[in-house]
């Protein structure tokens, strides 16, 4: 049987990393709930560090960010939207990928 995997798109700007951890933390448990296997989109080892980033050229920091969550997009079968997304550039962005290349869009209640 093939598993099902999602990805995770949540509003980040202005939020502590408390505030970020515990919303990824209840879309995690919802989606392995429904039986979905969890693909990462924090990226927080070295690689993607802004100092690493500059250092390697990036000069648009976001935007680097947002081309890895698409990246891992391909990999998935689903995408959910934690609440806020509609008011992020890149959440609204990977909406509409996931709309476009006909992910199972899933929000939070």
């Amino acid at each position: 049987m093939l598993t099902k995997r999602a990805m995770i798109s949540q509003p980040m700007a202005g939020k502590t990393d408390e505030e970020i951890a515990g919303a990824r933390d209840r879309a995690h448990a919802k989606l392995r709930e429904m039986g979905y296997e969890f693909v990462n989109t924090l990226f927080t080892d070295e690689w993607y560090s802004d100092e690493a980033m500059e250092e390697r050229g990036v000069v648009q920091i976001p935007l680097c960010y947002l081309a890895k969550s698409l990246e891992n997009m391909s990999l998935c079968h689903a995408a959910y939207f934690c609440k806020g997304w509609e008011n992020a550039r890149g959440c609204r962005i990977e909406h509409d990928a996931a709309v476009a290349y006909g992910l199972e869009v899933l929000y939070e209640d």
